[in-house]
């Protein structure tokens, strides 16, 4: 039997509160009294019942929720690189390997007994544990080291795992002898923030951390699960092409019902191509890189660029390159093995080893396989075009007009917004240049992105002119 409709016992009175607080889960890691901000743990837990069904039924998510944190366990149906984005420090630097094997070891050494612990005695704990590791270790009379441990602290202290009741952590970073900090633990968020899908010990690959394919004989049951992978797809990236997810996922996003459903739970607009679909987030709530949007210069530089591709595309006398877009199944095995490369084998359980999300499914014969979909072409955009390209709004907007960062850093500047179209899925950065995706379409006419002069004659970039859509 098919899912009722999304927020079915929703009145339209409450939709608005209601897709507010599944915003919030989706876009936060954890929910806590003074995470994201104070009043926010009420306005989830008030409609917990309800998103714990909408999200278990329409993307097979298991919703956590308690009186004192909330967090949502996805199934993941494949890895990317900005599922690490969560892990940064304060300064707003990603976490480093030595950053994220830290904030391991110190979750490890929490005892249960202990419900407060010395930072002395904490480090004390989980050095060993470092040191025993080849190319990681702990040093305190390393300043780098030093910093690692305070930006896990910051972090768990962030979320609510741990709690500072005394002394001070700068105190401890300047002097480790004679300085200290003392922290109640939280084991109940600390068990909520780890909560992996299979124990890493009986791990050999990283794709044991992915979704199992789920097969039945039940056709009724393939769809559902097809359903539920292509929400999963539709809400974790900006847009899903039909020619690069598997057949079964395609045709579900293709009927009216995944989209319309993902639309009706978290407020965005449902937007259909004949490549793909997208939910457009015109109100930057829902999206953790707003495009246009006030991004800084990388954002505005995208923005310009995509302009001028949309210039090339468009012009009759340009011999376009057309190369087929990679398919995900390809980017996945290759992000797989540069993880797997790194994989330490010595510590993991052979005889429980999961190296692949395959799973027993009560002796039945497993179908075979859908075949790949087909490559489909895209223009190709050299990179001598794209340098000259954002040499030309050097040219055109002066150099001050990007910021002192990327003033004088032309190519630095363009290899970070071809970074961020590539978040984005607009652009696929390959060798020799780009290829430029489907959805970049949606820009050719980026009024936005072009320049304005304030009253004192400075240049800058005004994105609000026109188009405000995000991906």
């Amino acid at each position: 039997m098919p899912p009722q409709p999304a927020a079915a016992n929703i009145q339209i009175s409450d939709l608005g509160a209601y897709q507010h607080a599944i915003r919030l889960v989706l876009t936060n890691d954890v929910i806590t009294a003074t995470r994201p901000r104070p009043g926010m743990l009420e306005a989830v837990l008030r409609w917990a019942d309800q998103l714990s069904k909408d999200l278990r039924d329409h993307l097979g998510y298991t919703l956590i929720a308690t009186t004192r944190a909330v967090r949502v366990i996805r199934r993941l149906d494949g890895l990317d690189p900005t599922q690490t984005t969560i892990f940064t420090a304060k300064s707003g630097r990603p976490f480093d390997r030595r950053r994220l094997a830290y904030l391991c070891l110190i979750l490890a050494s929490f005892q249960r007994s202990r419900v407060e612990v010395s930072l002395a005695d904490l480090v004390r704990a989980f050095t060993p544990s470092a040191n025993a590791i080849d190319g990681l270790g702990f040093d305190p009379i390393v300043s780098a080291h030093k910093a690692a441990v305070v930006d896990v602290l910051d972090w768990l202290a962030d979320r609510g795992a741990l709690r500072l009741s005394d002394g001070s952590v700068d105190a401890w970073s300047a002097d480790t002898e004679r300085g200290d900090a003392l922290y109640d633990i939280d084991h109940d968020i600390c068990a909520t923030l780890f909560r992996p899908a299979r124990p890493v010990q009986h791990l050999t690959s990283a794709a044991g951390l992915l979704d199992a394919t789920y097969v039945s004989a039940k056709r009724g049951a393939q769809r559902e699960a097809a359903a539920q992978r292509a929400a999963r797809a539709l809400l974790e990236h900006p847009v899903v092409y039909y020619a690069q997810v598997e057949p079964e996922v395609a045709e579900a996003l293709r009927q009216h019902g995944v989209a319309e459903n993902l639309a009706r739970l978290t407020g965005l607009a449902v937007e259909r191509r004949a490549e793909g679909v997208l939910l457009a987030d015109a109100g930057g709530r829902f999206t953790d890189r707003p495009f246009p949007g006030r991004g800084g210069a990388v954002n505005r530089a995208a923005g310009l660029l995509l302009a001028k591709i949309a210039d090339v595309l468009e012009n009759p006398d340009e011999e376009l390159l057309l190369l087929p877009a990679p398919l995900e199944a390809a980017d996945q095995r290759e992000l797989l093995e540069k993880i797997d490369a790194a994989l330490p084998l010595a510590g993991v359980v052979t005889e429980l080893a999961w190296s692949a999300p395959e799973e027993d499914q009560g002796g039945q014969e497993r179908p075979a396989a859908p075949p790949p979909p087909a490559d489909y072409p895209v223009p190709f955009i050299a990179d001598s075009a794209l340098r000259a390209m954002i040499d030309d709004l050097y040219d055109e907007l002066g150099p001050a007009s990007f910021t002192v960062s990327w003033q004088h850093d032309q190519r630095g500047l363009l290899n970070a917004a071809l970074a961020f179209l590539g978040d984005l899925r607009l652009l696929r950065r390959v060798d020799g240049g780009a290829l430029v995706l489907p959805a970049a379409a949606r820009y050719r006419n980026i009024k936005a992105a072009l320049p304005v002069r304030h009253a004192e004659g400075q240049l800058a970039l005004d994105l609000f002119g026109g188009d405000t859509g995000d991906d």
